[in-house]
Protein backbone atom coordinates (compact mmCIF):
# COMPACT_ATOMS: atom_id res chain seq x y z
CA UNK A 1 0.00 0.00 0.00
CA UNK A 2 2.67 2.53 0.86
CA UNK A 3 4.40 1.82 -1.86
CA UNK A 4 1.20 2.71 -4.53
CA UNK A 5 1.06 5.74 -2.63
CA UNK A 6 4.63 6.50 -3.46
CA UNK A 7 4.12 5.89 -6.86
CA UNK A 8 0.99 7.91 -7.01
CA UNK A 9 2.65 11.26 -4.99
CA UNK A 10 5.50 10.90 -7.66
CA UNK A 11 2.59 10.85 -10.66
CA UNK A 12 0.93 13.49 -8.97
CA UNK A 13 4.19 15.83 -8.63
CA UNK A 14 5.73 14.92 -12.62
CA UNK A 15 2.10 16.15 -13.85
CA UNK A 16 1.87 18.96 -11.90
CA UNK A 17 5.88 19.40 -12.76
CA UNK A 18 4.59 18.95 -16.56
CA UNK A 19 1.72 21.54 -15.80
CA UNK A 20 4.11 24.22 -14.77
CA UNK A 21 6.28 23.38 -17.36
CA UNK A 22 4.12 23.92 -20.37
CA UNK A 23 2.85 26.87 -18.49
CA UNK A 24 5.67 28.55 -18.62
CA UNK A 25 6.73 27.71 -22.58
CA UNK A 26 2.89 28.90 -23.00
CA UNK A 27 4.29 32.61 -21.25
CA UNK A 28 7.47 32.04 -22.91
CA UNK A 29 5.26 31.92 -26.50
CA UNK A 30 3.28 34.43 -26.03
CA UNK A 31 6.13 36.98 -24.77
CA UNK A 32 7.79 36.09 -27.68
CA UNK A 33 5.19 37.00 -30.47
CA UNK A 34 4.45 39.82 -28.74
CA UNK A 35 7.92 41.21 -29.02
CA UNK A 36 8.05 40.15 -32.35
CA UNK A 37 4.85 42.05 -33.36
CA UNK A 38 6.05 44.76 -31.68
CA UNK A 39 9.28 44.89 -33.71
CA UNK A 40 7.64 44.09 -36.76
CA UNK A 41 5.34 46.89 -35.82
CA UNK A 42 8.53 48.87 -35.60
CA UNK A 43 10.48 47.92 -38.37
CA UNK A 44 7.32 48.76 -40.58
CA UNK A 45 6.72 52.15 -39.41
CA UNK A 46 10.52 53.16 -39.93
CA UNK A 47 10.20 51.17 -43.76
CA UNK A 48 6.66 52.85 -43.92
CA UNK A 49 8.31 56.01 -43.46
CA UNK A 50 11.46 55.97 -45.48
CA UNK A 51 9.32 54.47 -48.60
CA UNK A 52 7.17 58.26 -47.89
CA UNK A 53 9.61 60.13 -47.85
CA UNK A 54 12.03 58.53 -50.66
CA UNK A 55 8.54 58.53 -52.68
CA UNK A 56 8.29 62.68 -51.66
CA UNK A 57 12.12 62.87 -53.21
CA UNK A 58 11.22 61.22 -56.60
CA UNK A 59 8.25 63.45 -57.03
CA UNK A 60 9.64 66.77 -56.22
CA UNK A 61 12.94 66.94 -56.91
CA UNK A 62 13.50 68.03 -60.15
CA UNK A 63 17.51 68.54 -60.39
CA UNK A 64 20.24 67.12 -58.18
CA UNK A 65 23.54 67.60 -59.42
CA UNK A 66 26.41 68.49 -56.70
CA UNK A 67 25.32 72.06 -55.58
CA UNK A 68 22.73 72.72 -58.48
CA UNK A 69 19.54 71.54 -56.79
CA UNK A 70 15.95 72.03 -57.63
CA UNK A 71 12.59 71.65 -55.96
CA UNK A 72 9.08 71.54 -57.23
CA UNK A 73 6.98 73.27 -54.51
CA UNK A 74 4.28 73.68 -56.31
CA UNK A 75 3.67 70.13 -56.11
CA UNK A 76 5.05 70.13 -52.72
CA UNK A 77 1.99 72.47 -51.19
CA UNK A 78 -0.72 70.47 -53.18
CA UNK A 79 0.93 67.42 -50.81
CA UNK A 80 0.93 69.49 -47.93
CA UNK A 81 -0.08 73.00 -47.60
CA UNK A 82 2.17 73.70 -44.68
CA UNK A 83 5.48 73.67 -46.19
CA UNK A 84 7.47 76.41 -45.87
CA UNK A 85 10.95 75.18 -47.61
CA UNK A 86 13.11 72.05 -48.15
CA UNK A 87 17.00 71.61 -46.10
CA UNK A 88 19.03 69.58 -47.44
CA UNK A 89 23.10 68.77 -46.60
CA UNK A 90 25.99 68.46 -49.62
CA UNK A 91 28.15 66.38 -49.52
CA UNK A 92 27.18 64.79 -46.39
CA UNK A 93 25.37 63.81 -44.71
CA UNK A 94 22.95 63.51 -47.68
CA UNK A 95 20.69 61.57 -46.02
CA UNK A 96 19.07 64.70 -44.76
CA UNK A 97 17.09 66.09 -47.44
CA UNK A 98 13.58 66.87 -46.25
CA UNK A 99 10.63 68.71 -46.70
CA UNK A 100 10.31 71.73 -43.63
CA UNK A 101 6.61 72.17 -42.66
CA UNK A 102 5.52 74.62 -40.12
CA UNK A 103 2.19 73.58 -37.23
CA UNK A 104 -0.23 74.73 -35.62
CA UNK A 105 2.35 73.94 -32.54
CA UNK A 106 5.31 72.12 -32.14
CA UNK A 107 3.28 68.71 -31.33
CA UNK A 108 1.31 68.49 -34.53
CA UNK A 109 4.54 66.88 -36.63
CA UNK A 110 6.19 64.91 -33.76
CA UNK A 111 4.22 62.01 -35.20
CA UNK A 112 2.91 62.79 -38.41
CA UNK A 113 4.75 62.64 -41.72
CA UNK A 114 5.11 65.67 -44.20
CA UNK A 115 2.19 63.30 -46.34
CA UNK A 116 0.05 63.63 -42.62
CA UNK A 117 0.26 59.69 -41.81
CA UNK A 118 0.79 58.60 -38.61
CA UNK A 119 4.36 57.43 -37.97
CA UNK A 120 7.22 57.65 -35.13
CA UNK A 121 9.22 59.78 -37.92
CA UNK A 122 7.45 62.92 -37.83
CA UNK A 123 8.59 65.46 -39.95
CA UNK A 124 11.40 68.18 -39.92
CA UNK A 125 9.58 71.00 -38.51
CA UNK A 126 9.96 74.93 -38.18
CA UNK A 127 9.43 76.48 -34.01
CA UNK A 128 5.88 77.45 -34.26
CA UNK A 129 6.90 80.74 -33.30
CA UNK A 130 9.25 81.52 -36.10
CA UNK A 131 9.01 83.29 -39.30
CA UNK A 132 8.25 80.87 -42.45
CA UNK A 133 10.78 83.35 -44.26
CA UNK A 134 13.95 82.69 -42.38
CA UNK A 135 13.66 86.10 -41.21
CA UNK A 136 14.12 85.84 -37.31
CA UNK A 137 17.78 86.17 -35.06
CA UNK A 138 17.19 82.48 -34.10
CA UNK A 139 15.08 79.98 -36.46
CA UNK A 140 14.82 76.44 -34.87
CA UNK A 141 14.13 73.44 -37.22
CA UNK A 142 13.07 70.02 -35.14
CA UNK A 143 14.00 66.66 -36.28
CA UNK A 144 13.55 62.81 -34.67
CA UNK A 145 17.04 61.09 -34.72
CA UNK A 146 15.47 58.00 -35.48
CA UNK A 147 17.53 54.28 -34.77
CA UNK A 148 17.40 53.51 -38.67
CA UNK A 149 19.52 56.61 -39.78
CA UNK A 150 16.34 58.54 -41.22
CA UNK A 151 15.57 62.37 -40.50
CA UNK A 152 18.11 63.83 -37.95
CA UNK A 153 20.03 61.14 -36.64
CA UNK A 154 23.23 62.05 -38.73
CA UNK A 155 23.06 65.15 -36.99
CA UNK A 156 25.47 63.74 -34.67
CA UNK A 157 27.79 63.11 -36.81
CA UNK A 158 29.39 66.76 -36.04
CA UNK A 159 30.06 65.59 -32.73
CA UNK A 160 33.77 65.25 -34.71
CA UNK A 161 35.53 68.14 -35.58
CA UNK A 162 36.88 66.59 -38.88
CA UNK A 163 33.60 65.60 -39.61
CA UNK A 164 32.15 69.24 -39.77
CA UNK A 165 35.74 70.18 -41.41
CA UNK A 166 34.49 67.95 -44.74
CA UNK A 167 30.83 69.44 -44.31
CA UNK A 168 30.50 72.61 -42.71
CA UNK A 169 27.51 74.18 -44.47
CA UNK A 170 23.86 73.07 -44.79
CA UNK A 171 20.76 74.80 -47.60
CA UNK A 172 17.80 75.70 -47.04
CA UNK A 173 15.49 76.35 -50.05
CA UNK A 174 12.75 78.61 -49.73
CA UNK A 175 8.86 78.79 -51.06
CA UNK A 176 10.09 81.89 -53.17
CA UNK A 177 12.86 80.69 -55.13
CA UNK A 178 15.71 81.37 -52.60
CA UNK A 179 18.68 78.99 -51.33
CA UNK A 180 20.17 80.06 -48.53
CA UNK A 181 23.80 78.62 -47.60
CA UNK A 182 24.27 78.22 -43.99
CA UNK A 183 28.15 77.81 -42.46
CA UNK A 184 27.70 75.70 -39.44
CA UNK A 185 29.54 77.42 -36.29
CA UNK A 186 28.67 75.76 -33.21
CA UNK A 187 27.50 72.00 -32.13
CA UNK A 188 26.98 70.55 -28.90
CA UNK A 189 24.44 69.16 -26.35
CA UNK A 190 22.02 71.31 -24.50
CA UNK A 191 19.44 71.06 -22.16
CA UNK A 192 16.09 71.27 -23.42
CA UNK A 193 15.60 74.59 -21.27
CA UNK A 194 18.26 75.98 -22.34
CA UNK A 195 18.51 79.80 -23.74
CA UNK A 196 19.18 78.07 -27.30
CA UNK A 197 15.40 78.20 -28.23
CA UNK A 198 15.27 81.80 -27.50
CA UNK A 199 14.00 83.08 -31.05
CA UNK A 200 14.09 86.84 -30.03
CA UNK A 201 16.02 89.52 -28.35
CA UNK A 202 14.81 92.59 -26.95
CA UNK A 203 18.50 94.50 -28.19
CA UNK A 204 21.90 93.96 -29.98
CA UNK A 205 23.34 93.45 -26.72
CA UNK A 206 20.98 90.47 -25.50
CA UNK A 207 21.49 88.71 -29.13
CA UNK A 208 25.41 88.98 -28.96
CA UNK A 209 25.37 87.20 -24.96
CA UNK A 210 23.07 84.41 -27.25
CA UNK A 211 25.71 83.99 -29.29
CA UNK A 212 28.24 83.90 -27.07
CA UNK A 213 26.14 81.21 -25.20
CA UNK A 214 26.18 79.23 -28.32
CA UNK A 215 29.64 79.48 -29.00
CA UNK A 216 30.61 78.48 -25.19
CA UNK A 217 28.58 75.41 -25.39
CA UNK A 218 30.18 74.28 -28.59
CA UNK A 219 32.14 71.03 -28.57
CA UNK A 220 34.82 72.65 -30.84
CA UNK A 221 35.61 76.06 -32.08
CA UNK A 222 34.95 76.39 -35.91
CA UNK A 223 36.72 79.59 -36.07
CA UNK A 224 33.14 80.81 -37.94
CA UNK A 225 32.68 84.49 -37.43
CA UNK A 226 28.83 85.59 -35.74
CA UNK A 227 28.10 89.16 -35.22
CA UNK A 228 24.62 90.90 -34.28
CA UNK A 229 24.09 91.67 -37.79
CA UNK A 230 23.72 87.66 -38.93
CA UNK A 231 20.63 85.42 -38.68
CA UNK A 232 20.79 81.91 -37.71
CA UNK A 233 19.16 78.04 -37.67
CA UNK A 234 19.22 76.13 -35.11
CA UNK A 235 18.99 72.07 -35.78
CA UNK A 236 17.29 70.10 -33.11
CA UNK A 237 17.33 66.48 -32.60
CA UNK A 238 17.08 64.41 -29.40
CA UNK A 239 20.03 62.41 -27.84
CA UNK A 240 20.79 59.19 -26.24
CA UNK A 241 21.82 61.20 -23.10
CA UNK A 242 18.64 61.63 -21.55
CA UNK A 243 15.17 62.99 -22.56
CA UNK A 244 15.52 66.56 -21.76
CA UNK A 245 19.19 66.84 -23.54
CA UNK A 246 18.99 67.70 -27.37
CA UNK A 247 22.24 68.12 -30.00
CA UNK A 248 22.37 71.53 -31.65
CA UNK A 249 23.70 72.35 -34.87
CA UNK A 250 23.50 75.86 -35.34
CA UNK A 251 24.24 77.78 -38.27
CA UNK A 252 25.02 81.30 -39.84
CA UNK A 253 23.42 82.11 -42.65
CA UNK A 254 26.57 83.36 -45.17
CA UNK A 255 24.82 83.27 -48.79
CA UNK A 256 21.18 84.02 -49.71
CA UNK A 257 20.86 83.34 -53.83
CA UNK A 258 17.75 83.61 -56.00
CA UNK A 259 17.73 80.63 -57.98
CA UNK A 260 16.14 81.40 -61.74
CA UNK A 261 13.10 79.20 -63.08
CA UNK A 262 15.25 78.56 -66.23
CA UNK A 263 18.75 77.69 -64.27
CA UNK A 264 20.10 74.23 -65.42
Amino acid sequence: MKENKGKKYRRGRRKKGNLASNLILIIAAVIFCISAYQLFKIGKGYYDGRSEYNRVRDLVITHDNGEEFRVDFDELLRINPDTIGWIRFYPEPSIISYPIVQGEDNEEYLHKTFSANENTLGAIFLNVDNNADFSDKNSIIYGHRMKDGSMFRHLQDYEEKSFWQENPYFYIYTLDGRMLTYHIYSVGQVEDTSDTYLTSFASDEDYQAFLDLTKQTALYDTGVEVTTEDTIVTLSTCTSASDNHRFVVRGVKEEERVLEDDEE
